[in-house]
C-alpha cells in the first residue's frame, strides 16, 4: 500500500512502540490518528506530526467506536490500524499471598486481547468502504504482540495469554478479511528501549540487553515503526507473526 495521504489509526501512539511507528508513518505522508489515554502526550506528539489525537479506552466498545468515528470525520475511512496500546503485568498463578486476583487476568486479557480485536474489527468496518488499489487491497491491520506469547516466563501467565491471543487471532481474521481486501498481520517484539523499560534501573536494562544474541542492545521504537511500514507497503505479506527479538528465547525466570 502506498502511505502517502491515507489514514492511519494507531493505539497506544503517545509513547513507545506507538509514538516510534507513528513518527515513521508521518515521515511516509500518512495522516496519522494516535488514540491514547495520556492524551496530552498525544496532543502533544500529534501537533508535532500535524495529525490527530483522541482518548480512548480501546478495551471499551463505545469508547473505542467514537474514536473512530472521529478520525473518520477528520481524514476519512483508516487505511491502516496499528495496535500498540497494552499493559505490561506480572504475577504468580500460586503468589505468597494465596492464588492470583482474577480481575488481574481478566484486566489483561481485556486490554491486550479485547482491545485489539475492538479496533481490528471497528477498523475493518471502515476499510472496506475505501476504494481498493490495483491489487484490490482495501486496508491493512497490524497488531503487537510479544515474544512472551511463545516462551512466556515464570509470573507472565496473564501477559503471554492476552498476547497469545493476539497471535492466535491473526490468521482467522486474515482470512475472513481477505474478500474485502484487507490484510492483517502481527509484530512480537522482543525487548525494545520504551518508558516501561527505563522505568528499570539502568543495571537491569544493561543486563537485559547483553542477553540478547545479536545485536546486544534493546530495540528502537523506531524500528518496531519501520517494520510495521514494510508490513504496510508489502501487499503479499498477510496473515503471519514477525518476531522482532534479536534472535533471543526467553528463559523460565
Amino acid at each position: 500500500m502506498e502511505l502517502q495521504g491515507v489514514p492511519v489509526i494507531i493505539t497506544g501512539g503517545a509513547s513507545g512502540l506507538g509514538e516510534g511507528a507513528a513518527r515513521v508513518f508521518a515521515a511516509a505522508g500518512a495522516k496519522v490518528t494516535l488514540l491514547d489515554l495520556q492524551i496530552e502526550k498525544a496532543q502533544a506528539l500529534a501537533e508535532e506530526l500535524g495529525g490527530l489525537a483522541i482518548s480512548c479506552n480501546v478495551a471499551d466498545a463505545d469508547s473505542a467506536d467514537a474514536a473512530l468515528q472521529q478520525s473518520l470525520e477528520k481524514f476519512g475511512p483508516c487505511g491502516v490500524a496499528l495496535n500498540c496500546a497494552g499493559i505490561g503485568t506480572a504475577g504468580r498463578i500460586l503468589g505468597k499471598e494465596g492464588p492470583m486476583d482474577l480481575a488481574l487476568f481478566s484486566k489483561t486479557i481485556n486490554v491486550n486481547l479485547i482491545g485489539s480485536f475492538n479496533i481490528l474489527r471497528l477498523a475493518a468496518d471502515q476499510m472496506q468502504h475505501r476504494a481498493p488499489n490495483e491489487d484490490g487491497e482495501r486496508g491493512v491491520i497490524i497488531n503487537t504482540a510479544s515474544i512472551a506469547a511463545f516462551e512466556g516466563q515464570i509470573g507472565q501467565a496473564a501477559y503471554s495469554a492476552s498476547k497469545g491471543g493476539v497471535v492466535a487471532m491473526t490468521l482467522p481474521a486474515a482470512r475472513e478479511l481477505a474478500r474485502f481486501g484487507i490484510r492483517v498481520n502481527t509484530i512480537a517484539p522482543g525487548l525494545f528501549k520504551t518508558p516501561m523499560m527505563e522505568s528499570f534501573p539502568q543495571e537491569i536494562q544493561d543486563a537485559l540487553a547483553a542477553g540478547l544474541p545479536f545485536p546486544s542492545r534493546l530495540g528502537k521504537p523506531s524500528e518496531f515503526g519501520a517494520l510495521a511500514k514494510h508490513i504496510a507497503e508489502n501487499s503479499i505479506m498477510n496473515g503471519e507473526t514477525i518476531r522482532l527479538d534479536s534472535a533471543v528465547r526467553l528463559q523460565p525466570k
